[in-house]
């Protein structure tokens, strides 16, 4: 059994997605419907689904599928192993299509979240399950447990935090505030400040200006300074390493590039500046 329902969706658009588990694959295409497919092997479960379309205050749709957290966890056993946490019970398969320029949210536990073509914006909330998404042209907010995060690119601020999951994020245009516990953060290429915090996982980035601020208890950290940018290092370690290609300057070194201000503290992992 199968619920599918299109709707016509012109304008500023909204995905509301709520799956406890199993997978979301959303995709962007051309035009102005909005296609959703919600599959379950419990007919029961799936028949209190909800699949709506609402009206948006100050105009625009806001396409709504919720799942009931309760049925979706608790439908079978819960095996929790260390190192490990494993939702038994339905799984959930939904699949939507949008038009591009669709605002992103999604709550799930354990689903896999895969967002193929471009957004307006994300705010994505998951404990376990990945999540991959290609563009998002404003803001991203990610919190995230134990699962990976993949995102390609992000024009507006980033506001991340994960506890044990990897983070890859390919370009940031504008301020990244990331937090971390154990999971590695890569962020291959920045345009604005960056504010990183980690306890163990490792942190690498490249940054072009704007402010950075990196702290971390035993993971390792590499910054790569893009060519043309100038820049401004203040790094302490404990018992870390400190390396760097650059020069240590108390001030900015002369050029007329934007300009980096880098501090970074670290307990026992090893710091690298680089240049890009």
């Amino acid at each position: 059994m199968v619920i599918e329902k299109i709707f016509e969706t012109p304008g500023p658009l909204t995905l509301n997605l709520s799956v406890p588990q199993g997978t979301i694959d959303v995709e962007t295409v051309d035009g102005q419907q909005t296609h959703v497919e919600l599959d379950c092997d419990d007919e029961k479960a799936l028949a209190e689904a909800r699949v709506e379309l609402r009206e948006r205050p100050g105009g625009g749709h806001e396409v709504v599928v919720e799942v009931d957290r309760r049925r979706g966890l608790l439908g079978g056993m819960i095996n929790i192993s260390i190192g490990d946490l494993h939702f038994g019970g339905r799984e959930w398969r939904l699949r939507v299509t949008c038009p591009a320029g669709a605002e992103l949210k999604t709550s799930t536990a354990a689903a896999n979240l895969t967002a193929r073509g471009r957004y307006s914006a994300a705010d994505v909330k998951t404990a376990s399950g990945d999540v991959t998404i290609d563009v998002i042209d404003g803001d991203a907010r990610i919190k995230s447990v134990s699962g990976d995060v993949a995102i390609e690119s992000v024009g507006g601020d980033l506001d991340l935090k994960t506890v044990s999951g990897d983070v890859e994020v390919g370009h940031v245009g504008g301020k990244t505030t990331a937090r971390t516990v154990s999971g590695d953060l890569r962020l291959r290429d920045t345009e604005s400040s960056v504010t990183a915090n980690s306890v163990s996982g490792d942190v690498r980035l490249q940054v072009a200006s704007g402010d950075v601020g990196l702290t971390s208890v035993s993971g390792d950290m590499e910054v790569a300074i893009r060519r043309g940018s100038r820049v401004y290092i203040d790094a302490n370690s404990v018992s870390g390493e400190l390396d760097s290609e650059l020069e240590l300057a108390e001030s900015p070194t002369g050029g007329e590039g934007p300009i980096v201000e880098l501090r970074a503290k670290t307990v026992s992992g090893d710091f690298r500046v680089v240049r890009a």
